[in-house]
């Protein structure tokens, strides 16, 4: 089962690092972590991805809501809410398959952010499924460096 957790918390040091211990010390994962400050200076929003049995996200919940640091706890539902993620993967090519990797970010809705003679950086941002597609086509192509943000989510109306 996956956990979405929205949560927003004061922006200050050592807060990120509170949230993370909390999940070592309990031994929860996390799957994606994604931190930005809000339309507010001092409070942050986080959403933390990770999976467990029922009882698993339930505990993380709770032991989120106990945090100081934590203003409010809102846990997502992938159905009712819009995922992203960004990526920025490098891509080795020839003349021979140039045209067809361009297609595919045309297909697939990605921008060619830098072209050099053997490499391209494409950028794409969607929901991590999409993200995780385009990735396993792109493999194909030969990666040469891949980096990729953490889910962000909202919850839909």
């Amino acid at each position: 089962m996956k956990g979405i957790f929205s949560v927003l918390v004061e922006n200050r040091d050592g807060v990120l690092s509170g949230i993370s211990g909390l999940f070592a010390r309990r031994g929860y994962n996390i799957d994606s972590l994604a931190v930005g400050e809000t339309e507010q200076r001092d409070v942050s929003s986080m959403t933390i991805v990770s999976t467990g049995d029922s009882r698993t996200i339930d505990q993380i919940e709770k032991h989120l809501n106990k945090k100081l640091d934590v203003i409010k706890v809102r846990r997502l539902d992938e159905s009712r809410s819009i995922m992203l993620e960004m990526l920025l993967v490098k891509v080795g090519y020839t003349m021979g398959n140039r045209a067809s990797l361009i297609e595919l970010c045309n297909v697939m809705g990605a921008k060619i952010m830098h072209l050099s003679p053997k490499a391209m950086v494409i950028e794409m941002h969607s929901d991590p499924e999409r993200v995780e597609e385009f990735i396993e086509l792109v493999r194909n192509f030969g990666i040469l460096e891949l980096q990729r943000t953490g889910t962000i989510a909202v919850a839909k109306g």
